[in-house]
């Protein structure tokens, strides 16, 4: 078994001598002697048989190997401190793992938002995010599995948090015939091809819930891919408007307004399947996905 030569004590004093330009400096800000600190380097450089700093003038400066080696202790010191913190945190309950499932209509950036804002309050915890469509998320409370769970569809016995609605806009390439037509009815739409978005469920029916009269179907495992083959003037397809709009702005998408067969507005919530076993590290980050939902940033506009 490997044992070092080294402490993590050591390669500290040699980063805060850098870091404060000095031994005096670093012995002032560490609350140590000036010569524990020479001693330290200087044994550091003995251990290790290479010249980590070099005097010029009345400066101590970095060696070029002094400079490789310092780059790589700050990764070192810094994953103990994370390890000790998280050591620290697990003795407090401060849960190491958070299980999140999203329904894929939520919006990304409300939720890249949210991860940003709790990723420096995260002490180390794991946030682990799987995307769930209709009656996947529904399985993901009733069995569970997660510890936060972002949904279209809030079962019974269970509370939601409200995050935001989401509207599904009927969309397909300029190009595509159903761009052509001054009225869409449903007899239209069955004869062309529809693209849906499958559902992740167990016991799902395989596709998207909402309209599925079309006689043919091409079934994807989520919007990015689904709008990619839209592109081509393939299929028309529902897409929630947060999607949807950009691309009906850069005039690769239309909205085919013309269509008596309206789009689902979906209301999107947060559930915690097991409140009474909510963690502190889970507990933060829902109150995160809260603060930056679409339905609190829309108060703030109207404030």
């Amino acid at each position: 078994m490997y044992r070092p030569n080294t402490t993590i004590e050591q390669w500290r004093i040699l980063q805060a001598v850098v870091d404060h330009g000095g031994y005096s400096q670093a012995a002032a800000a560490l609350n140590k002697s000036q010569s524990s600190l020479n001693h330290a380097v200087a044994k550091l450089q003995q251990l290790l048989g290479v010249q980590l700093l070099e005097v010029k003038g009345r400066k101590a400066q970095l060696t070029k190997q002094g400079e490789v080696l310092l780059r790589r202790s700050r990764a070192l010191t810094q994953g103990i401190e994370q390890l000790e913190t998280l050591a620290d945190n697990l003795e407090q309950g401060w849960e190491p793992e958070i299980n999140v499932s999203r329904e894929i209509l939520y919006p990304t950036e409300a939720l890249y938002q949210a991860l940003s804002h709790f990723y420096p309050k995260s002490r180390g915890s794991r946030v682990v995010l799987i995307d769930n469509v209709i009656s996947g998320s529904t399985a993901a409370i009733e069995n569970r599995q997660f510890d936060l769970v972002i949904t279209g569809r809030v079962p019974k016995g269970y509370r939601g948090i409200p995050l935001g609605i989401v509207r599904l806009l009927l969309v397909c390439a300029p190009n595509h015939p159903l761009s052509q037509e001054t009225q869409i009815d449903e007899n239209l739409l069955a004869q062309q091809l529809q693209i849906v978005i499958r559902d992740t469920g167990a016991d799902a029916n395989k596709d998207l819930v909402g309209w599925l009269k079309s006689e043919q179907r091409w079934t994807f495992s989520n919007f990015h891919e689904a709008m990619a083959i839209l592109r081509r003037g393939v299929g028309f397809c529902w897409i929630p408007d947060h999607l949807a709009q950009p691309a009906i702005d850069a005039g690769e998408l239309i909205e085919l307004t013309q269509a008596s067969v309206g789009g689902a507005v979906v209301p999107i919530s947060l559930v915690i399947p097991e409140p009474e076993k909510l963690g502190p590290a889970a507990s933060e980050f829902a109150d995160m996905l809260v603060a930056c939902s679409p339905a609190e940033q829309q108060k703030s506009t109207q404030i």
